[in-house]
């Protein structure tokens, strides 16, 4: 699957990895209907560094659709909000 994070570019990600992410974006939906903004901001880190971590990058001139798209690092719970579908960032 092809995932990008605004404002930084694309990550081809294997599905097996998904299982991690969605523990984390079940996470930040804790976080976000709590209000916990500290703990909004330090998930949503650990969710977008998962996802550098765990993908490949494609170049900066390769022009494959996102599948899914992630919000920068400096979003904010808002923004964050107005992304989130009912399963949360990541489907599944």
């Amino acid at each position: 699957m092809i995932v990008r994070i605004m404002g930084e570019g694309q990550v081809k990600l294997d599905d097996y990895h998904f299982a991690e992410l969605n523990k984390l974006d079940d996470e930040l939906l804790e976080a976000m209907e709590s209000g916990d903004e500290p703990g909004f901001r330090s998930t949503l880190t650990a969710l977008l560094d998962a996802v550098r971590r765990l993908g490949t990058p494609l170049p900066d001139d390769a022009l494959e659709p996102s599948e899914l798209i992630l919000p920068s690092p400096d979003a904010s719970l808002a923004e964050v909000r107005e992304m989130l579908s009912d399963d949360g960032l990541i489907p599944g």
